[in-house]
């Protein structure tokens, strides 16, 4: 998907950094980065293996589950090529096209996992406050409504992003501060007036993000007002204990995404070694937590993996 050389004179060439100041170490940090995309690939696949293999795991939060990982999946292939060029190749360069396109990529998936975040807090919203009606409000079709609503907004939200980076020009040294194409990131290196892309930028963080935090705090208010309401406290525990899962997977995606936006548009002066840890952070963590938080949390998950390593072992004989 990425081309790391462009070769069309009249189009500009991004760099990408690495750790800046560890440059003759890069071979070496490589190591535990590949090793977490690993995790991170193999963690989320065996996610969707499990959800599809598994018939007491056909129930709408676990396909609410195979989306987000679906999700994560193509995050970690978005970054993978370029975090690793640079490690491994020291290929810093990009095209303009391959990087609006890894770009798109990157904040379509990003609005997309927030979207099925706000899906699952639905779930767990009807399967507290509504439990009874359950089955009926969350059926197969309303699940793909809602998965695909998540897809469609995010895709038409994010299309009109590098129409607008195209028609800029660049005329610096077109560095990038992370090891990827970061929308925030290439419009402060345009020159003219970006004023309504920055615009436009905000409206989708707010039409997207902001709404979706609005949604998911105002669903837990109602949720903690049920169980708050609820006869005995082993229930309340058992209650909150649904939610757990789900809470843990909201932190871990939120909390490095406003604080790289925060780091962007608050702290110019900021250390490039910080810009790389928290831009590491927001796309590589976020696919390498969510199936390790499941594999813990959740107990049909860890049944499902319980029952297929059983399975393994009495096919190879043990």
């Amino acid at each position: 998907m990425l081309a790391f050389n462009s070769t069309a004179s009249n189009w500009p060439t991004f760099s990408f950094i690495g750790i800046p100041g560890l440059e003759a170490a890069h071979i070496w940090i490589s190591i535990p980065f590949c090793v977490l995309y690993i995790m991170a690939l193999g963690g989320n696949a065996l996610l969707l293996i499990l959800v599809t293999a598994e018939q007491n795991l056909h129930e709408p939060q676990f396909y609410f589950l195979a989306v987000l990982a679906l999700t994560d999946l193509g995050l970690s292939l978005s970054t993978m090529p370029s975090v690793l060029a640079v490690f491994w190749f020291d290929a810093r360069h990009i095209g303009l096209d391959a990087c609006l396109t890894q770009m798109f990529f990157i904040h379509t998936l990003s609005s997309v996992e927030s979207g099925i975040l706000v899906a699952m807090a639905f779930d767990r919203l009807v399967a507290i406050c509504a439990p009874l009606n359950y089955t009926r409000i969350l059926t197969h079709y309303t699940v793909a409504c809602l998965s695909g609503a998540a897809v469609l907004r995010g895709t038409t939200l994010l299309a009109p992003l590098p129409f607008f980076l195209k028609t800029f020009p660049f005329c610096g040294t077109n560095i990038l501060s992370h090891s990827y194409c970061y929308y925030p990131d290439m419009l402060n290196l345009a020159c003219g007036d970006v004023s309504f892309s920055s615009a436009y930028g905000l409206v989708f963080v707010l039409c997207t993000f902001a709404v979706d935090v609005v949604f998911i705090i105002a669903s837990y208010m109602k949720i903690l007002g049920t169980i708050m309401n609820l006869e005995t406290q082993d229930r309340n525990w058992k209650s909150l204990h649904t939610c757990a899962c789900h809470l843990c997977t909201v932190l871990v995606f939120y909390l490095p995404l406003i604080s790289l936006a925060v780091l962007h548009r608050y702290s110019r002066d900021a250390s490039p070694v910080l810009y790389t840890t928290m831009s590491n952070a927001y796309l590589l963590m976020t696919p390498l937590l969510n199936p390790l938080v499941y594999s813990v949390k959740s107990r049909q998950i860890q049944a499902a993996l319980r029952k297929r390593f059983w399975v393994q072992r009495v096919i190879a004989g043990e």
